[in-house]
């Protein structure tokens, strides 16, 4: 959906707006489709809010269980050798500062969130346009904000368990099923959050492109499955590296 002479300035800031795409999504995008002007900021701000209170309160229990000589072991512990285990207890004892625990997975945090929004944003335009969608890099930008707004639910979730159990959370998504590090890190960005998110995609760049379903389908997976390829790699790669680090 092309911009014209009806569209509606977008609101720099709408809160409003967030329970809306989350559960009315057609008319939701329609509207972010319809408007003209940048409207990301809203659900980027959010998700920023929510990335940093998960990571401080994470941070909390992992102190908390340091100060009391307990480790959190990784989720794909059982996979690393003897070695690449005795290291990461090492490096454990090392990292307890609060700039570790604090500050180092704050800014990691906020800074995969907004790089992670350009480069898919980025690549669903690219995809889009070579299947025949007539969006701009703009409309990319707002729909991939908005339609990860199912990751504000997830961090939500993930602080009320935390607090509730005591702990962090040692296997999210999918990765207790996962047999190999690899195969652990992509199963770990594998929840119904991450399926709600594909499915906004869809809706949203169907809308704002003028993609037939079918289209968007493609699109969207295609580059869903190559960054979440793309990070499973680099995960696993970062985890064998920490593990086999000497000491």
């Amino acid at each position: 959906m092309t911009e014209s002479a009806l569209s509606s300035p977008a609101k720099k800031l709408d809160f409003a707006r967030i329970f809306s795409a989350l559960f009315q999504p057609h008319r939701t995008f329609a509207e972010i489709a319809a408007e003209a002007g940048a409207s990301w900021l809203t659900p980027m701000l959010a998700l920023s809010v929510s990335a940093a209170l998960a990571v401080f309160v994470s941070g909390y229990f992992k102190a908390r269980a340091a100060m009391m000589g307990e480790v959190q072991l990784p989720p794909d512990w059982q996979y690393w050798t003897p070695d690449m285990q005795n290291n990461y207890m090492q490096a454990q004892q090392a990292t307890q500062s609060p700039v570790f625990v604090y500050i180092i997975p704050l800014v990691l945090s906020l800074a995969g969130l907004w790089f992670g929004w350009l480069i898919l944003s980025g690549l669903l335009h690219l995809g889009s346009t070579l299947l025949g969608g007539r969006g701009s890099i703009g409309g990319a930008l707002n729909i991939a904000s908005w339609a990860s707004l199912p990751f504000l639910a997830r961090d939500l979730l993930r602080i009320i368990f935390m607090l509730l159990a005591g702990h962090i959370i040692v296997s999210p998504g999918l990765s207790g099923f996962a047999n190999g590090i690899f195969l652990a890190k992509l199963f770990a960005q594998v929840d119904i959050f991450f399926v709600w998110n594909v499915i906004l995609l869809v809706i949203g760049f169907s809308l704002a492109d003028g993609l037939p379903k079918n289209k968007a389908t493609i699109g969207v997976l295609a580059v869903v499955l190559i960054l979440a390829l793309a990070l499973a790699g680099a995960g696993a790669s970062i985890s064998t590296l920490g593990g086999t680090l000497s000491s």
